[in-house]
């Protein structure tokens, strides 16, 4: 039986980790982000000769075998120890050690992970050893590791909690939504702790040419892929795919301050909504993308005079980046000129569901770094893109509202407030 709150919890963030195309950690993240870096490189992991993109924002110098054996990491896909590293990395900075937790403890301790893909890699790689060989290499587990729901389990399992172990797919708005969901149980006395965020790794020879028949991937810049990915520029072409994980540690802000613990932030808006209009194109007017960041701004009892930062979807489509632009001055009105914005797309690639965890990361870096992270590449700015995206180098700013932007397939719109206080 739930517990009944006459008022709702508050909820913060006490531990953060990162595994990305910048690097592995929460300060490499950081810093390649405030230095500007890019993430995109040609892909090496399979033979892109006959493929019109050729390039992507993917995990290097990753150690596998620190989160898993050899014959482990035969049954599972790619986004499993993506987000095991991640995961340790944020309890170990949250100071939280589940292996020192009681049975009743553990059983407070929840999972929610955001992925748009999960397993989908990994089944194709599957397919692959069946149809064309050899046979004997493919998983026993093919099938519960295809499911998106088994990556939260595998973290449940390595870390002993016992509490709730779920997935939200929802396209591009995936980690939003995961860390939306998680923040509401422990707000609602659902849970004590919640390991949450997103990961993908949807960089694969079926999954790119999936892409590629959608015509949303740029093929312009395969021989300078550091300036491939640039939203909201006059010459921006299209997506470049990307991976990594972002996982946080959420708690009861009460709880988090009795026992000392670092508080990065605390989650106090969410608004998520539907244009209900296109598989994967959104509406030209914008008005359902700026709903959801007014809804996001309403529950947190903000307006749009109080947000210093927005970290923007930005994924460099044409289409993409003007409506977002007009989401914004419908969102924000005369606020929108002022408030710095930027897209962590131009440095990372899209790494599908795991996007808004990456934004909220970028935007905890601003707010304890006092430097706005860029968005690069923005040398000759679209006109009908107007606003202040912070272009090419980071700017000193204080930060203690920031607000996350998503927009996913399906028309999807999700949006998140996080505050500093």
């Amino acid at each position: 039986m739930l517990r009944r709150l006459q008022k709702p919890r508050r909820v913060v963030i006490t531990g953060l980790g990162c595994v990305t195309p910048l690097g592995i950690g929460r300060e490499a993240y950081w810093q390649g982000l405030q230095r500007g870096e890019s993430g995109v490189r040609r892909i090496e992991s399979f033979d892109v000769s006959d493929s019109p993109v050729k390039i992507a924002a993917q995990v290097r110098d990753f150690d596998w075998e620190a989160e898993l054996n050899p014959k482990d990491r035969r049954h599972v896909p790619r986004t499993v120890p993506l987000a095991l590293a991640a995961a340790r990395e944020a309890l170990a900075d949250a100071k939280l050690s589940p292996n020192d937790f009681s049975l009743t403890e553990r059983r407070e301790v929840g999972v929610v992970l955001g992925t748009g893909g999960g397993g989908l890699a990994f089944t194709e790689q599957q397919y692959e050893y069946w149809y064309v060989g050899p046979v004997h290499k493919a998983s026993v587990y093919t099938i519960p590791a295809s499911t998106h729901g088994g990556l939260s389990s595998e973290l449940s399992m390595a870390f002993g909690v016992r509490g709730l172990s779920h997935i939200v797919s929802t396209g591009c708005t995936s980690s939003t939504d995961a860390i939306a969901y998680a923040a509401e149980h422990i707000a609602l006395g659902r849970q004590e702790v919640m390991l949450t965020g997103g990961v993908d790794a949807p960089v694969a020879p079926g999954i790119l040419a999936g892409f590629n028949l959608m015509t949303v991937l740029t093929n312009e810049w395969n021989d300078e892929p550091h300036r491939a990915s640039r939203p909201f520029s006059s010459n921006r072409s299209g997506i470049v795919l990307g991976e990594g994980s972002w996982i946080y540690v959420l708690e009861e802000r009460e709880r988090a301050e009795a026992r000392g613990a670092k508080i990065y932030a605390e989650i106090t808006g969410y608004g998520a909504t539907c244009d209900a209009y296109h598989r994967v194109r959104l509406a030209e007017n914008g008005e359902e993308p700026a709903r959801a960041m007014q809804l996001a701004l309403d529950d947190a009892g903000l307006s749009a005079a109080e947000v210093d930062y927005v970290n923007l979807h930005g994924t460099s489509t044409l289409l993409n980046d003007r409506i977002e632009t007009q989401a914004l001055k419908l969102a924000f009105g005369a606020e929108a000129q002022r408030i710095p914005m930027s897209a962590t797309k131009s440095q990372i690639g899209h790494p599908q569901g795991a996007s808004g965890a990456a934004g909220i990361s970028a935007a905890l870096c601003a707010m304890h770094t006092n430097l706005i992270p860029p968005t690069i590449n923005l040398d000759e700015p679209d006109p009908a893109c107007d606003l202040d995206y912070v272009p090419n180098v980071a700017r000193e700013a204080t930060v203690r509202v920031a607000l996350c932007n998503c927009i996913g397939f399906g028309s999807k719109n999700s949006a998140l407030v996080i505050e500093k206080k």
